[in-house]
């Protein structure tokens, strides 16, 4: 458990951000965006009843579903990796996935319904929002990761780096 103390600490942090910034962006960009730099990064209120960039519109139970086996896969995950860099990602992936899952849960009428709220549109990436930046971040760094224990720890019976 111990171990598990800082991962905990992580995901708690950035739920509570990630909850916090989207309580803002509902209550004061309902009225339209704020443009910080004009053509390139504005707060503007968008509700997401779909996956990543606005896919699968309609099937929010579902992925709601899927969100919460990711979410158990995660914890096995965390509870069997040693390596830090391994469960720092998975504790930012794991954020993300119940920051949007607790809005599917809230922001609807039905079972994991809900529309996740996005707030941040930066140049010509989707609107997103800090539990989606968690999860992106996680992801490159669980890539990162996989790239670098293949680098140091070739497989059995493989050429390690150099030889040949």
């Amino acid at each position: 458990m111990r171990r598990l103390a800082p991962a905990i600490a992580i995901v708690a942090g950035i739920l509570i951000a990630d909850q916090l910034t989207k309580a803002w962006a509902v209550r004061n960009l309902a009225d339209g965006p704020i443009v910080l730099i004009d053509g390139f990064l504005a707060l503007r209120l968008v509700y997401n009843p779909g996956a990543a960039f606005s896919s699968f519109q309609g099937l929010g139970p579902l992925i709601g579903v899927l969100a919460v086996a990711v979410t158990g896969w995660i914890v096995l995950m965390m509870r069997r990796t040693s390596r830090t860099v391994e469960t720092l990602a998975l504790s930012l992936v794991l954020a993300g996935a119940l920051g949007n899952l607790i809005d599917r849960a809230v922001r609807g009428d039905g079972f994991l319904d809900g529309a996740v709220v996005d707030f941040v549109d930066l140049w010509r990436i989707p609107t997103f929002n800090v539990a989606d930046a968690a999860i992106t971040c996680g992801a490159v760094l669980l890539v990162w990761a996989a790239l670098t224990s293949a680098r140091h720890h070739p497989e059995p019976g493989g050429d390690a780096p150099g030889d040949g």
